[in-house]
């Protein structure tokens, strides 16, 4: 393909109050997209000028509580190709950029899902390994008729005829910052997701992923039971729906088992979690973790050898880095230690 045939690809990012780390942002993406368009949602800080400086287009967007809102109204400016969504707390990893493009005008999906890191912990010592990766569609066809849903989480919504289309993966990686310590305590993120996702919760029709998100702020903010109990509706509201619970639902629910220390608890009904998805290392690395505390050494040296077969990358399922590889290691070395004590 010749250069003058490549697709060309628009930045779309609605923002408010990101100075601190938008320049890295725009910096990474720029190399990449031809055309910026930002909605400012009400930003009293430098981040409008911020983005001027990338020649970026600014529109104003009357804040409604509904991010989806926001970012439609976005897309309405985009006249690229393709469109790539991102957030003012991100970062865009590196790549051949003519490769990129290459694959932009040869594929046949009109999506394609990217890693995303999401780091935690301080931002000051960002650590590598303290760190969640989950492939999620940030790049689609525009004109294609799809578009953004939902009031928070928000997620692409497809016309008819796209329904049953799946997102092609593609290795080029995004750096989530936002839910490091000192982020979420400038942005009170806590308390503005749970406000948006009861607003959501409110709906009839609301999807059972909004149960999924608020169990994951109250574990965020180490309250347990509520976590718990909202993981598990929504697992219930998915089946209700005659769906399948997306893996991650179980991967939450035994992390909150795990942190709790109801190791019974999390041996009895994580098997039927494995049997749905045996190939999620995650669950095999909290079954591990949960043998391991009832002392049953050698079946749960059996989780962590399954965990390194597994590795450290799946496209599909939301991993912890590190259960497929060096924190298995450790804990299998842990194991072995018992049984050789035992043996002795």
């Amino acid at each position: 393909m010749k250069n003058r045939d490549l697709p060309s690809v628009t930045l779309c990012m609605i923002v408010k109050n990101e100075a601190s780390r938008i320049k890295k942002c725009l910096k990474s993406a720029s190399l990449l997209a031809d055309e910026i368009i930002i909605v400012d949602t009400g930003s009293t800080d430098e981040t409008i000028a911020i983005c001027k400086s990338f020649n970026a287009q600014i529109h104003s967007f009357e804040w409604t509580q509904d991010f989806a809102a926001a970012r439609n109204y976005a897309l309405s400016f985009c006249t690229r190709d393709w469109i790539l969504w991102l957030d003012g707390d991100e970062e865009l990893g590196s790549c051949d950029k003519e490769n990129f493009l290459q694959h932009l005008g040869t594929t046949q999906a009109s999506m394609l899902s990217l890693p995303v890191y999401n780091y935690a912990g301080q931002s000051h010592s960002i650590d590598s390994d303290n760190v969640h990766i989950y492939y999620q569609p940030r790049l689609f066809k525009n004109n294609a008729g799809i578009t953004f849903k939902n009031r928070i989480h928000e997620t692409l919504q497809l016309p008819p005829l796209l329904a049953d289309s799946e997102p092609e993966p593609y290795s080029l990686p995004i750096h989530h910052y936002g839910y490091l310590d000192d982020v979420v305590h400038q942005k009170n993120k806590g308390a503005r997701n749970l406000l948006h996702l009861q607003l959501e919760i409110a709906e009839p029709d609301h999807s059972p992923w909004m149960e999924y998100h608020l169990a994951s702020e109250y574990y965020r903010q180490e309250n347990y039971p509520e976590a718990f109990q909202c993981v598990n509706l929504s697992i219930i509201l998915f089946l209700k729906q005659m769906r399948k619970p997306p893996s991650l639902l179980y991967k939450l629910k035994y992390a909150i088992l795990i942190e709790t220390g109801s190791y019974e608890g999390a041996v009895k009904g994580i098997e039927k979690a494995i049997d749905l998805y045996p190939d999620y290392v995650d669950l095999h690395f909290y079954k591990g973790i949960a043998l391991f505390h009832l002392q049953q050494f050698k079946e749960a040296l059996s989780s962590f050898e399954t965990c390194l077969k597994l590795g450290d990358h799946h496209t599909y399922h939301l991993l912890s880095k590190g259960a497929g590889s060096k924190k298995a290691a450790s804990w299998k070395g842990k194991c072995l230690e018992k049984c050789r004590d035992l043996k002795d």
